[in-house]
């Protein structure tokens, strides 16, 4: 735990693996099998428990609980599980991410993603990179989403869906089917346009993006 900044009050197993500049807030639980990368800030009355590997320059909020048992009725306690974290991602407090239920998987976030307050991501959810998830956004097990995704808050995803890439989903909605990559969700498993507006941020050209509304009107 060398040049780690670990607040007095909080327990950091000696076997957890601490990067260089990691800071660990008051009354934070870090568990013996927990690896967390250099320039991390983790706040206070956060859990790290199970198998976590989390990468550099990320920010955990109070409260968030990460690497917890999943919410399945067949898990056992036994198996090998675990969380994967990429690098620069926000977890906002109360997040909850549980580890995979499988033995041998695990739940994956990518790289600069923001999960706003109270987030939950379900056991072997597959987060890509530069996705929002917005404030008590509730993702069963096995939900994937794809890259640049906005899921709005308070809205639910049923297990094993899949929310295609830099789809933006409207705030209290709910869904049990796949989402097509570029469509502006909401409601019930209802979509409404393109998002037009994300794919002009992220460079598509004028021509992709008629091809794309073309292809969503067909």
């Amino acid at each position: 735990m060398t040049h780690a900044t670990i607040h007095p009050t909080a327990l950091v197993n000696p076997d957890a693996q601490i990067g260089a500049d990691v800071e660990i807030g008051p009354f934070s639980i870090v568990g013996p099998q927990a690896v967390i990368g250099e320039k991390t800030i983790v706040q206070s009355h956060a859990v790290i428990e199970g198998e976590v590997e989390i990468g550099t320059r990320n920010f955990i909020g109070h409260g968030a609980v990460i690497g917890a048992p999943p919410q399945d009725v067949s898990f056992s306690l036994e198996r090998k599980t675990m969380v994967k974290i990429g690098n620069d991602n926000v977890i906002r407090e109360y997040c909850t991410i549980h580890r995979g239920t499988a033995e041998g998987t695990a739940t994956k976030i990518g790289d600069k993603n923001f999960l706003m307050a109270a987030a939950h991501v379900g056991h072997n959810c597959v987060i890509g990179n530069n996705v929002t998830i917005a404030n008590n956004c509730l993702l069963a097990g096995y939900v994937r989403v794809d890259d640049g995704a906005f899921l709005g808050g308070g809205s639910t995803f049923h297990q094993f869906m899949h929310i295609g890439r830099l789809v933006m989903v409207q705030g209290s909605s709910a869904f049990g089917k796949d989402l097509p990559p570029f469509v502006i969700a909401a409601e019930r498993n209802s979509v409404f346009g393109v998002n037009v507006v994300g794919l002009r941020r992220t460079g598509f050209s004028a021509r992709d993006r008629e091809e794309i509304k073309t292809a969503f009107r067909i």
